[in-house]
């Protein structure tokens, strides 16, 4: 590896606190002689990537949350509202299950594909575990491995919502309730409080978004990717279990979905009232 790239490895380091990089070591992944799993995660890299998240999560958002203790051991898929234009939530999730989690859980994110193009994006994705959002990767990571998987079931729809339909869920696919059933994996529900004020958005510019090969391309006040200081609070549900096979008609199968978006729109009804204002309540 090149001088300068070591020295910043170096520098990162240092300004990981001993809690955060104790708890990140607990993580335990089973990793090659290189230092990545079999999906090409670091322990390493996601400890550099938090000398600035941890930022993120405890100064910057100052996130609380709310029933973390509802999450089980062993395989889950974690169940949530979409927002944030630039999968802010889906990081400070993450987050939550390393910082506040007790044991800490190194959570895998369903990414959407279009993350899988710019390079670095790409790339730091990866080291941090996160996977595009196939169901075979999913089914591995449940079977297999035991993984705490985040899935956010509004996919691109509910990650570019503009501001008139803040906080609205809409529409969660079936995949993620198939896939539960299939693997016989409990459902937490969760709600995430503050993802439409830090980057709101009032247009998708989809003429833009077409030359730029992805599916939105948010007009917001800021200039993405800076966001807004919105304080952040995550909800989590008690556990859901479901029967089945997975392989169900669809009429089986949807209304089971809609209980999953009803428990997701009351956690979200109880964090609006929870807080006390956009940026400080």
């Amino acid at each position: 590896m090149p001088r300068p790239f070591r020295a910043w490895e170096a520098a990162l380091d240092r300004l990981v606190d001993d809690e955060t990089s104790e708890r990140i070591e607990r993580l335990a992944p089973n990793v090659n002689e290189y230092g990545y799993d079999r999906w090409g995660a670091s322990p390493a890299a996601t400890k550099r990537a938090f000398a600035f998240v941890r930022f993120l999560y405890r100064n910057y958002f100052r996130v609380e949350v709310h029933g973390i203790e509802h999450v089980p051991p062993g395989r889950v898929l974690l169940i949530g509202n979409h927002s944030a234009q630039l999968a802010y939530d889906g990081m400070l999730v993450a987050a939550a299950m390393i910082l506040d989690a007790e044991p800490p859980r190194f959570l895998r994110a369903m990414i959407e594909r279009f993350f899988a193009v710019p390079p670095f994006v790409n790339m730091l994705m990866t080291r941090m575990g996160q996977l595009i959002g196939l169901p075979e990767n999913a089914e591995r990571l449940l079977q297999e491995e035991e993984a705490a998987v985040l899935v956010f079931p509004e996919g691109e729809r509910g990650g570019g919502k503009v501001w008139k339909d803040r906080y609205k869920i809409m529409g969660f696919g079936q995949g993620f309730l198939r896939l539960a059933m299939k693997t016989q994996t409990p459902v937490v529900p969760f709600a995430f409080i503050g993802g439409e004020e830090m980057c709101p958005s009032f247009s998708r510019m989809k003429p833009v978004a077409r030359l730029l090969g992805v599916p939105y391309a948010p007009l917001t006040p800021t200039l993405l990717p800076l966001p807004l200081p919105a304080k952040v609070h995550i909800l989590f549900g008690e556990p859901m279990r479901f029967d089945g096979r997975g392989d169900e008609d669809d009429d089986v199968v949807i209304p089971k979905v809609r209980r999953v978006e009803e428990r997701v729109k009351q956690l979200i009804d109880a964090g609006l009232a929870l807080r006390t204002g956009v940026f400080f309540g």
